[in-house]
């Protein structure tokens, strides 16, 4: 596919979440409040944040698929490795917020102040969200595999916190609906217990994001792959300072290959060429491939 038509994908997924997740937003934080729920509200505010991460993928998506220029030659892949950063960081400040007000409200209730029953509907909308939440997840995760973007990826996982925070949601919510005062902790136990589900998703986000922006070498499966298709090819004789990273959607692989120190120029320029035409047809049109061919003395 072309830059043009991945940035369309991931403008059209990321603008059906966008709607989606105003409708749970207005939902859940009017009957989170209106119901009496911790937990939904808590999850309300979860839902907030997919929405800004959804337009933070929005504005960087187009920025990322740009060709190469003067001032950026390896491309703009970076933009949407910091899209992804910016949404690990986002949720992890989403779930401090909710474990502080949750701790504060089951502090309340030990000094004997015992929150209002759940309303009903707080358990519909939480069963809501899990389904669309759910649809959200397996539908941007698609996409994102369909065309290797890290941003889609990462707010696929965004919303698959959600589905579960929601589920946690609906336990917290049923258990203090049907059970009495007694068992009214239950909702802000549930809104603590979705605050380390976002944290852990956070850190899932960021850490690949991370490791990107600081130039973390590829997984050595990955390097020994590149290694055997490279060495397959006619006329290699051995493959060293073989490195490679990401670049956003794209991977920047560098290497030396020794070959015959008798052929012309011309034919270790085909030998090279036919290395970047082997790995371009497996892992894709995006990878940037350096080649710097020695002879094999």
């Amino acid at each position: 596919m072309t830059p043009s038509e991945n940035v369309k994908i991931i403008r059209h997924v990321t603008v059906v979440g966008f709607w989606i997740n105003a409708l749970l937003v207005v939902l859940k934080l009017f009957f989170g409040y209106w119901g009496h729920s911790d937990a939904l509200v808590a999850d309300g505010y979860h839902s907030v944040s997919d929405f800004v991460t959804d337009i933070i993928v929005i504005l960087f998506a187009a920025a990322a698929y740009k060709k190469p220029d003067n001032d950026h030659p390896y491309g703009h892949g970076k933009y949407e490795t910091f899209a992804s950063l910016i949404i690990g960081i986002i949720l992890f400040l989403v779930a401090i917020f909710l474990c502080i007000e949750g701790v504060e409200q089951i502090m309340g209730i030990c000094r004997g102040i015992i929150p209002e029953k759940p309303d009903i509907w707080t358990i519909v909308v939480a069963i809501a969200s899990i389904g669309l939440k759910e649809y959200c997840y397996r539908y941007t995760r698609n996409a994102g595999r369909k065309i290797g973007s890290g941003s889609l990826l990462a707010n696929a996982e965004h919303h698959r916190s959600d589905a579960v925070s929601s589920v946690a949601t609906l336990v917290g919510v049923t258990l203090a609906f049907l059970l009495g005062d007694s068992w009214r902790i239950c909702d802000p136990i549930a809104s603590i217990i979705i605050s380390f589900m976002i944290g852990y998703s956070a850190m899932k986000i960021a850490k690949p994001a991370i490791n990107e922006l600081l130039e973390v070498a590829l997984p050595e499966c990955e390097i020994a792959e590149i290694r055997e298709l490279a060495e397959k090819v006619e006329g290699v004789r051995k493959i060293h300072n073989l490195r490679g990273r990401r670049n956003g959607h794209s991977t920047i692989i560098e290497m030396n290959v020794h070959v015959d120190p008798y052929i012309t120029v011309q034919e270790g320029h085909i030998i090279a060429t036919d290395i970047e035409e082997a790995l371009h047809k497996e892992l894709g049109d995006d990878v940037i491939i350096y080649i710097h061919v020695e002879p094999d003395n």
